[in-house]
């Protein structure tokens, strides 16, 4: 069977890739397990070398690869050269901190010697999404090689040029043959290889039902599983906040990447005295945005990355309009590509998918709100919990309001953005287990305790 890749602003056929079978996706496992028997014995120090070395490939080629990743899923040029420059930063502090963070603990008991080892498992499936194709495969990817584990990449179907790209990096860097494997295969033969057994622990970035029958699967076979998936992230914007500032950051945090993120901003929920001067503000900067072809370097705004995609978010916006929302289209657009106008919505209500729904695009639901315990409350009221922003200038107040999101990560007065040095992951329906940090480097390592007496 054969895939296409199609460029979503041309909508010309790229490529097209055969899928492996099953057989064949068995026997990379197969060689992937062979190769973690010897990557094992390498000591972090001499992991961490390649891991650098890995950066150096990155730094070096960034045009190449974000021309890949604009190509392939409409990345606009700047956010992709970013994109590709925050791979390297990931390799280069895993580099310089992951040997300590996986160096023995000691434990002080009435032995003679105790402590902690941290062992790797074994092949770490990595089944990734389309919409970050470069940064979500390196985050998940590094600190589970520099564990000593082996990985095997199931990428998105739409992004395969990239996919195929990243093996040839690890290859230029140095890595063993089969430490790092890209298989072009289906989701059902992803799932084969965790419920035969054939990999150690799966780590998935991809939407909640997408980990829930990767969860299921990998339950069945007792394998550790690490989940990031979807988010409405809330914005709230307090009336002593800078309402400028805030109305710039909130176009940022809801329009990077076409607003194809999981943790973009997705509602904004402001304090009812300042409501309508935020509204205009946000919907000032909305237009400044440059609205067309991702590899023009003035483009602020590229296409979806599938025309489906289109198609969800028509949905989900004439919903709100019949249910009563107020609409305004900040731009016009008749050129090719799968476009979606920015639509900033007012006057929602709590049935609106809009505001039940994750909203992956430039849709933007403005909310207001007359209490802090309102604020908590409407920022909680959806299954998802990955990510939370606080505008305010009183930080004992926005600590206070950060205590009570049910979310992994809250920014006040900024957006949130994933940070190597700081742990990645959500609560709910947004995930389990953690990526990056020390937190996301010991997710797949067996925590060994041994305890010596005479």
């Amino acid at each position: 069977m054969k895939i296409r890749s199609i460029n979503p602003f041309s909508e010309e056929i790229i490529q097209e890739y055969e899928l492996v079978s099953f057989e064949q996706a068995a026997q990379a496992a197969s060689e992937a397990k062979e190769a973690f028997l010897k990557w094992r014995t390498n000591t972090p120090a001499q992991r961490a070398w390649l891991i650098r070395s890995l950066a150096h490939v990155l730094e070096d080629k960034k045009e190449e690869f974000a021309r890949i990743m604009t190509m392939e899923m409409g990345k606009i040029r700047r956010e992709a050269i970013a994109e590709v420059e925050k791979c390297a930063w990931l390799c280069n502090y895993y580099a310089q901190e992951g040997p300590t963070a996986l160096m023995p603990e000691p434990i002080y008991t009435e032995a003679m010697k105790s402590y902690v080892r941290f062992d790797p498992i074994g092949v770490v499936l990595a089944i990734m999404p389309w919409n970050f194709p470069f940064w979500q495969v390196f985050r998940a990817a590094v600190p589970a090689m520099l564990a000593g584990n082996t990985v095997i990449l199931k990428h998105a179907s739409n992004v395969l040029g990239c996919a195929l790209k990243i093996e040839e990096i690890f290859q230029e860097a140095g890595f063993p043959e089969n430490t790092f494997r890209t298989l072009i295969a289906s989701s059902t033969v992803a799932l084969r290889l965790i419920d035969e057994d054939l990999v150690d622990g799966v780590t998935l970035t991809g939407s909640a039902q997408a980990g829930s029958k990767v969860a299921e699967t990998a339950g069945r076979r007792i394998k550790k599983v690490v989940l990031e998936l979807g988010g409405s992230d809330p914005f709230i914007v307090f009336a002593d906040a800078d309402i400028k500032k805030a109305a710039s950051v909130a176009v940022t945090a809801r329009m990077l990447n076409a607003g194809q993120s999981c943790i973009a901003a997705k509602r904004f929920i402001v304090e009812r005295p300042k409501f309508e001067k935020f509204r205009d503000e946000f919907i000032k900067e909305m237009k400044k945005l440059r609205i067309g072809d991702p590899a023009d370097p003035d483009t602020g705004l590229g296409p979806m990355a599938r025309a489906d995609f289109v198609a969800d978010l028509d949905r989900q916006l004439q919903d709100a309009v019949e249910k009563g929302a107020d609409v305004v289209r900040t731009h016009e657009y008749s050129g090719p590509g799968y476009m979606f106008a920015p639509a900033v919505v007012t006057n929602t209500g709590p049935d609106m998918e809009v505001i039940r729904e994750e909203t992956f695009g430039p849709i933007a639901p403005i909310i207001p709100f007359d209490t802090v315990e309102e604020a908590i409350e409407i920022a909680n009221s959806t299954p998802y919990g990955l990510g939370g922003a606080v505008w305010t200038s009183d930080l004992k107040r926005a600590e206070i309001v950060a205590a009570n999101l049910d979310c992994g990560a809250v920014a006040v007065n900024d957006m949130v953005k994933s940070d190597p040095r700081m742990p990645f992951g959500g609560t709910k329906k947004s995930g389990m287990g953690r990526e990056l940090s020390h937190y996301g480097l010991k997710e797949f390592v067996n925590i060994k305790s041994v305890v010596l007496k005479k």
